[in-house]
């Protein structure tokens, strides 16, 4: 059968377009699609929720492909394991106290896969320019294209809307920091303001990456880095197991909020 461009063309545009037109009215989007992002749009799939991820950059995955300074290998502790052997990523022992390695690529691919799989529908190159607020609390996002973005150019966004919002885009708190902009003083963190990401501290980061996936606006829930860089944790580095966990937990607060 000979090559028809017109049928390539026409087949991307209504395909995109009705997976797009089907995530205009969201239960969750999840903005950044990094590990956290990743894991919690899986778990909130396959529980049955209409779920979309939101990534400005072309690629998902987050800083997880990069391992650690580009060396493409990550580490988790004995906690997070469980959820590399749901994704079938495989891992490998390292020395004493429940450390564990995984292939970067193979994390990333894994994780990624299975959520798409589960019904979560992925839009890259797209970035969050504002959100939409009602008295309530917010209730959509307002999206563009991230070239459009880049280059400064003046096109306006389009809106979708969902009954809650989950920030995984990592240090830049990307949502946090618009809704801080537009309501100041109202996030639910000690000073009602963004509290800062402190300095490296791997252990205490990974527990309080976890502690502090929760809500901080009505609406807006934190997970990831983006959940230390909110309420004040420190980074914690190429250990990954609670950005996993980070998103595992969003899911399941959300998955509650939704049934209840």
């Amino acid at each position: 059968m000979p090559l028809d461009e017109l049928v390539v063309t026409r087949a991307i545009i209504h395909r995109y377009m009705d997976k797009l037109t089907r995530s205009l009215d969201l239960d969750v989007a999840v903005v950044g699609a990094g590990p956290s992002g990743l894991v919690a749009g899986y778990f909130l799939a396959k529980a049955g929720c209409k779920v979309a991820l939101y990534e400005r950059k072309l690629s998902v995955g987050g800083g997880m492909w990069g391992g650690g300074m580009l060396f493409n290998e990550i580490v988790v502790q004995e906690e997070a394991r469980r959820l590399l052997d749901t994704f079938g990523v495989r891992s490998t022992p390292y020395e004493t106290g429940g450390y564990y390695t995984a292939d970067a690529v193979e994390a990333v691919c894994s994780i990624a896969a299975a959520a798409v799989r589960a019904g979560a529908a992925v839009f890259n190159c797209i970035s969050v320019e504002d959100v939409v607020m009602r008295p309530e609390g917010l209730c959509g996002l307002v999206l563009n294209w991230t070239p459009v973005e880049t280059a400064r150019l003046h096109v306006d966004p389009l809106a979708v809307r969902c009954r809650f919002a989950v920030d995984a885009t990592g240090h830049a708190t990307e949502v946090v920091r618009v809704v801080h902009r537009k309501t100041p003083g109202r996030l639910m963190t000690p000073s009602g303001d963004i509290e800062g990401e402190k300095s490296m501290w791997a252990e205490e980061a990974e527990k309080l990456t976890l502690d502090n996936t929760r809500e901080v606006f009505p609406g807006l829930y934190v997970a990831g880095m983006a959940a230390n860089a909110t309420f004040g944790g420190p980074r914690m580095g190429p250990i990954f197991g609670g950005m996993l966990l980070s998103g595992e937990k969003a899911a399941r607060l959300l998955i509650e909020r939704l049934k209840a």
